[in-house]
């Protein structure tokens, strides 16, 4: 069982819950409440990371080894709350990625509010290099999606439709706006990204992001470990509004959201409202 001392979660910002003494541990309704979204039909793009306070996304090559308990609590209750999970397959290879099968009260929560038991998995690869017998396929509660380019080996992706359904993205490459609005016509509008740092920039660059969840870890990497986003090519800044700080011992977890002009919309991606589904 989770120690609330030394794993619990406050709310920071705006305002402590108790400015003075100590303060109570954020419940997981609580925390479900603070990363909820008022309109789940329109189409939201959000993605989970965490960083080290200068800047790396990994230590020793893994991203899970920045994070904690309380950095844990958060990731699982993000998956809890979207409707399809979408990470890149080097990210897949390299954290050991299985199948995304969520806790039993997790499942009846989503139950209760009128979503499936389960999100579903998307795997982002341009090459379609990823094991069919791997238990992310094998042992899926749900099919899961692989997002890729008409151009991938005809080998593989005869073999990966076998366990999946293989979605073309892109002639050459998977382009961001294609595999947004490839799950949208799937009715899979809460989109939840985990990284890594190629497909997050992919989707920086075309401003398709609308929020970010940091986890800050009170660490110092100090190596040559990645960024939390990389693209090709430096873009304009896109500003982004602090929505929630929460504090967990030393780790700050941060809350995002795209600051767009009236004229973009709520998302550069122009698909707003979901698909129907």
């Amino acid at each position: 069982m989770e120690n609330p001392v030394t794993h619990g979660i406050i709310s920071l910002y705006p305002t402590a819950r108790h400015p003075a003494g100590a303060p109570d541990a954020l419940t997981d309704a609580e925390l479900l409440s603070a990363y909820s979204v008022a309109d789940r039909s329109a189409t939201l793009v959000r993605a989970n990371v965490v960083a080290s306070l200068d800047g790396s996304a990994t230590a020793s090559g893994l991203s899970g080894a920045l994070g904690a308990p309380s950095d844990k609590r958060v990731f699982d209750l993000l998956r809890q709350l979207c409707d399809v999970v979408i990470v890149g397959a080097g990210t897949v290879r390299s954290e050991g990625y299985g199948a995304l099968r969520l806790a039993p009260e997790a499942v009846a929560w989503r139950l209760a509010n009128g979503l499936p038991e389960h999100p579903v998995f998307a795997v982002v690869s341009g090459r379609l290099d990823l094991d069919p017998a791997n238990d992310l396929f094998a042992a899926a509660p749900v099919r899961p999606l692989v997002l890729t380019a008409r151009t991938a080996p005809a080998s593989r992706r005869a073999t990966l439709s076998e366990v999946s359904e293989v979605v073309d993205c892109g002639e050459t490459r998977v382009e961001a706006l294609r595999l947004v609005a490839a799950l949208v016509e799937r009715g899979l509008s809460q989109i939840h990204c985990e990284g890594g740092p190629t497909l997050l920039g992919t989707l920086v660059a075309a401003d398709l992001l609308d929020e970010l969840c940091l986890t800050t870890s009170p660490t110092l990497e100090g190596g040559v470990g990645p960024r939390i986003s990389h693209a090709a090519a430096s873009i304009p800044l896109q500003p982004m509004h602090l929505e929630h700080v929460l504090l967990a011992g030393s780790m700050l977890l941060s809350r995002y959201s795209r600051q767009r002009s009236s004229s973009e919309g709520q998302s550069g991606s122009g698909l707003r409202p979901a698909a129907a589904g």
